[in-house]
């Protein structure tokens, strides 16, 4: 049976409860419903639907299927000329009907980290650009942006933690371009994890790049404001949401699913998010994504008014708050997916010394491979690739194990120097 995933057209009525409307024959304008975007619980919204318009667009994973006319079949027609078309969809969420896709690194993190690095470099100049164009009246390059997501979801197919690791480096001063890249590549990865099939992830990556262009729209001394924000500052600042929808709405050609991450990412489960309070069951699926993704590197990045956060924190605020600000069932996988030690992770062992997380197992994640740096005595040591999970034993026969995650700067290791010397290729 053919198996496509598209927008497709049908009849209002023959709409069914679950279907994601994403598109109307008519402007959302034009009409009564306050979401552009949404699934069909009731069938009063149907009611609404038929009222209002002729046919709807529903994204989803469409499964062709012919059946056979209800309608009375004239007796000189054959069955087969009387056969009509009718499409069934399920919503466009793994693992709901889909295969996961099982991935593998097919290159090593070392020889993965010079081409991440590049890709980094020239993927924060293109969002950097498009905030910037945003912000002069220019319309959002969305081929020079799926290009980007393009390289980016190459690169994490080849090997997952090689941009991971370079999210970790943050620069507080380049804030929102470096934080949208970052939500890209965590996404992307994120996705992977969960069995995404390359468009899926691609369509995330995408939404993860774009998810704040609405802030372009917001005042630039708000936004680097040190200190906290007064409750009329908070409120202009949460209307990034509305901008970044109107902005991409805006857009010759429209990405439903781009418009509804950057309109829902600060939605939350228990109906108490922005802008709109919508619930769990009304929160597309991508945008449920983007949102854990977004708090993650928000918490574990230094902005002008809080100290970023150490990975296992901001791990334990997004398990804490599971079933009430994320999807539950996301919050795990991401946890699994980010793992307690992830890339470009600072840490000390047990011994005293302190090294890099260069990669981790899968089947093991306390145990990674780390690039040590610092000796017991957290005195500089010609550097050295030990895989934890070989239960390495150092000079004084202890089992290397790791003790805690320190944050970038700890005991003068920074991770840009390292990253910008190239030591980690050293074996």
């Amino acid at each position: 049976m053919p198996v496509e995933y598209s927008e497709i057209m049908i009849p209002v009525s023959e709409l069914q409860l679950g279907m994601h409307v994403v598109r109307l024959d008519r402007s959302w304008t034009e009409t009564d419903f306050l979401l552009q975007g949404f699934v069909i619980e009731d069938r009063d919204t149907i009611d609404s639907l038929v009222l209002q318009c002729k046919h709807v667009y529903i994204q989803g994973k469409s499964t062709f299927i012919k059946q056979q006319s209800f309608e009375k079949k004239p007796a000189n027609k054959t069955n087969s000329s009387n056969s009509n078309q009718r499409y069934y969809t399920e919503m466009d969420r793994p693992p709901q009907g889909k295969k996961r896709v099982s991935y593998i690194n097919k290159i090593s993190t070392e020889h993965a980290l010079p081409g991440a690095r590049v890709a980094y470099i020239e993927a924060k100049s293109t969002v950097t650009n498009i905030m910037e164009g945003i912000r002069i009246g220019r319309m959002i390059d969305m081929n020079e942006a799926r290009e980007t997501v393009d390289h980016i979801v190459e690169g994490i197919l080849q090997n997952k933690d090689a941009l991971a690791w370079i999210t970790k480096i943050k620069d507080k001063d380049a804030y929102t371009a470096e934080h949208s890249l970052n939500v890209s590549i965590l996404a992307a990865t994120f996705a992977r994890h969960l069995g995404h099939d390359e468009a899926d992830i691609k369509k995330i990556a995408l939404g993860g790049l774009l998810h704040d262009v609405g802030k372009a729209k917001i005042p630039t001394e708000l936004l680097n404001k040190e200190g906290r924000l007064s409750e009329e500052e908070f409120n202009t600042v949460k209307h990034h949401a509305v901008y970044g929808r109107n902005l991409l709405m805006a857009m010759p050609k429209r990405d439903h699913f781009v418009i509804d991450i950057a309109h829902s990412h600060h939605e939350r489960i228990d109906g108490h998010g922005y802008p709109r309070k919508l619930n769990g069951s009304q929160i597309p699926y991508f945008a449920k994504v983007i949102s854990i993704v977004d708090a993650y590197d928000a918490i574990t990045s230094t902005r002008c008014y809080d100290k970023g956060r150490a990975s296992m924190e901001a791990l334990d605020i997004i398990y804490k708050s599971k079933g009430q600000q994320f999807d539950a069932e996301l919050a795990v996988e991401f946890i699994k997916c980010i793992g307690i030690y992830p890339p470009g992770a600072i840490v000390e062992l047990q011994t005293g010394e302190v090294g890099i997380v260069i990669a981790t197992d899968e089947k093991n994640k306390l145990k990674p491979r780390v690039l040590l740096v610092l000796g017991c005595e957290k005195e500089k040591i010609q550097q050295k690739i030990v895989n934890l999970n070989l239960n390495v034993e150092n000079e004084q026969g202890n089992v290397l194990k790791i003790k805690r995650e320190l944050l970038n700067g700890s005991h003068g290791v920074r991770l840009e120097e390292f990253l910008k010397r190239g030591l980690l290729l050293a074996k």
